[in-house]
C-alpha cells in the first residue's frame, strides 16, 4: 500500500513538474470544432479570411477515430485555421452539392471573393462568392493537417511566431 501512495505522489509530481506530459488523454481545453447551423452561418465563417477544414460526416465507428483527430487539429491550429463537423443526415442539402458518396471526408474552404453576377434578372438580395475548395487527402492526424497545410501555403499560429 505504501509503494503504491509512493508511485501515484511521485507521478503526480512529475506531471505537475514536467513540461511535456504526454500522456494521454490529452488536455485540449474548450472544444474549437464549429458545429454546422446553416450555409448562412459557414458563408459568414468563410468571410473570417481564415481556412475552413470541413469534415461531412455520418454515423459510423470512423467518425468516431475523425472526431478525435479533428478536435486535436482544431485546438493546434487554432484560431488560423477553423474546423467544421457538419452532420450529413441533418443537413443532405449541404453534403449532396459536394457529390460525394464515400462518408466520412474532408474538405478545406478558403479565400471567398464576390462573384461577378451573370445574366439578367439577379436578384440584388443574393450575393455570390468564389471560394476555392481542395480535398483533403492526407494522413487523417495532426501531422497529416500540418502537412498539408505547408504544401498549400497555409498559415498557421506556431509557422506564424517563427516566420
Amino acid at each position: 500500500m505504501a509503494d503504491g501512495s509512493f508511485l501515484d505522489r511521485m507521478a503526480s509530481q512529475l506531471r505537475s513538474a514536467c513540461r511535456y506530459y504526454t500522456g494521454y488523454p490529452k488536455d485540449l481545453g474548450p472544444s474549437r470544432i464549429i458545429t454546422f447551423t446553416s450555409e448562412r452561418q459557414f458563408v459568414q465563417l468563410l468571410h473570417e479570411g481564415c481556412p475552413v477544414v470541413v469534415a461531412f460526416t455520418i454515423k459510423c465507428t470512423y467518425t468516431h477515430h475523425l472526431d478525435k483527430v479533428m478536435e486535436e487539429a482544431a485546438s493546434t491550429f487554432y484560431p488560423h485555421i477553423k474546423f467544421v463537423r457538419v452532420e450529413c443526415p441533418k443537413y443532405p442539402g449541404f453534403c449532396l452539392t459536394r457529390q460525394k458518396n464515400e462518408y466520412p471526408f474532408i474538405e478545406v474552404f478558403y479565400n471567398p471573393e464576390q462573384a461577378a453576377s451573370q445574366g439578367k434578372g439577379v436578384d440584388p438580395n443574393v450575393t455570390k462568392y468564389s471560394v476555392k475548395v481542395l480535398p483533403f487527402n492526407y494522413d487523417q492526424s495532426v501531422y497529416g493537417f500540418r502537412e498539408y497545410f505547408k504544401k498549400h501555403g497555409f498559415k498557421w499560429s506556431s509557422e506564424l511566431k517563427t516566420g
